[in-house]
């Protein structure tokens, strides 16, 4: 084996990821993150609290829209059909169909 050869490879690695590390550690903690933090509970009950109230409103808003907005279409149809009755138009019946034609028979062609 070739212990050369890994050495060359492996030293100038270990040697950068070590300058990196030491690096990063100026700017951000490198250690293991803690999980046992305290939680604000209260806060976070508040928020949820907040968050469902402002989603109930919302949806009661909604549904008035909606309504709203079916009653102005409702409306509208019925303005648009006593318009119509408004309007008195005298048009003529269309012509009266051509006749059809005869059938000649197939004998005397």
């Amino acid at each position: 084996m070739d212990y050369k050869g890994v050495l060359k490879r492996a030293v100038p690695f270990i040697l950068t990821f070590t300058v990196g590390l030491l690096i990063a550690g100026l700017f951000i903690s490198i250690s293991a993150p803690s999980f046992r933090g305290k939680r604000n509970w209260k806060k976070h009950r508040e928020y949820h609290r907040r968050l469902e109230s402002e989603n109930y409103r919302l949806r009661v808003e909604n549904c008035r829209m909606r309504k709203q907005m079916a009653e102005m279409e409702r409306q509208k149809r019925t303005e648009e059909i006593l318009e119509l009755k408004r309007l008195d138009l005298d048009v003529p019946p269309p012509p009266p169909l051509p006749p059809a034609p005869r059938e000649v028979p197939a004998e005397t062609r």
